[in-house]
């Protein structure tokens, strides 16, 4: 680009022809909104505003090479350290999966269903960047939250987004195959783990293949449900009688974890559709 000559409105527009291609118009728009917000701390009415203001070389090498790796398909969020979670900011990078609007959901689900109750004991289990730990220790009155990650960077990161969101959570590096937290503790436990197929990879963007870590996103074929089994088996012992179960699933597999959970004797165990008509989430009660 090179010419310091342009002005911030010439300088967006310019930004927004490189990435239309690929991204189409409206994606590209907000896209640039997000670069001039993190660059620059402004909003649309700030952009609208300084517009005509000329713009600096440093400005232009930076968004330069933002734009740069946005050509290579790798996500914004990576690229800008940040994403916005259930009106959160919260920092992400490639040790972390950039939570999803359906998580967002989930969040809000719980939030509705147990807003009324004070000082429960929650566990979010794969907490990634602390997302659902964090949302729901600052949604739900008192909570006390736990969080366990298998990952060491993410955990860096949940308490680093749960110390600047001034959220209280006890976070600890664990593997949910070995994990055994004590009987009777928690009221909730909510978990979003791995659960898309290995041989769903095939249909898959890049943008997630290539940047974001796998480990948090794959399964077996051949044991997809891998790990809801194993955090059901950890729920009925960990749960307080009348706790509740929250996940977030795949949807080609709702109706055999369904089939599961009522074979290990979970209670009110429903299928809970998203936004866009998707089996994406299931909950239910330990058993009595």
């Amino acid at each position: 680009m090179g010419n310091t000559l342009i002005n911030i409105g010439q300088l967006s527009r310019q930004l927004q022809s490189r990435l239309t291609p690929i991204y189409g118009d409206g994606e590209a728009k907000a896209m640039v909104r997000l670069i001039f917000h993190s660059l620059k701390g402004w909003n649309l009415t700030d952009m609208v505003i300084h517009a005509d203001n000329p713009v600096s070389e440093y400005l232009v090498e930076k968004c330069d090479d933002i734009v740069a790796r946005l050509l290579e398909h790798e996500p914004i969020q990576y690229i800008l350290g940040e994403t916005y979670f259930y009106g959160m900011n919260l920092k992400v990078n490639r040790s972390t999966l950039i939570p999803r609007p359906e998580t967002e959901e989930l969040v809000d689900m719980i939030v509705k269903e147990n807003n009324d109750i004070k000082d429960l004991s929650i566990l979010d289990i794969g907490t990634g960047s602390g997302a659902i730990a964090i949302a729901l220790s600052r949604n739900l009155p008192f909570s006390q939250v736990s969080a366990i990650d298998i990952s060491s960077e993410a955990i860096v990161t949940a308490k680093e987004n749960a110390e600047n969101l001034h959220a209280k959570i006890d976070f600890n590096e664990d593997d949910v195959f070995k994990y055994e937290p004590e009987t009777n503790a928690f009221d909730i436990i909510v978990s979003n783990p791995p659960y898309i197929d290995n041989s769903e990879k095939a249909d898959m963007e890049s943008n997630v293949l290539d940047y974001e870590p796998h480990s948090a996103l794959f399964v077996p074929d051949d044991n997809p449900l891998v790990y809801y089994t194993r955090i059901a088996e950890i729920a009925l012992n960990a749960l307080k009688k009348y706790g509740k179960l929250y996940f977030e699933i795949n949807p080609h597999h709702a109706y055999d974890l369904k089939t599961y959970l009522e074979k290990e004797n979970f209670t009110e165990v429903s299928i809970v559709k998203d936004t866009y008509g998707k089996d994406r989430f299931i909950k239910c009660c330990k058993p009595f």
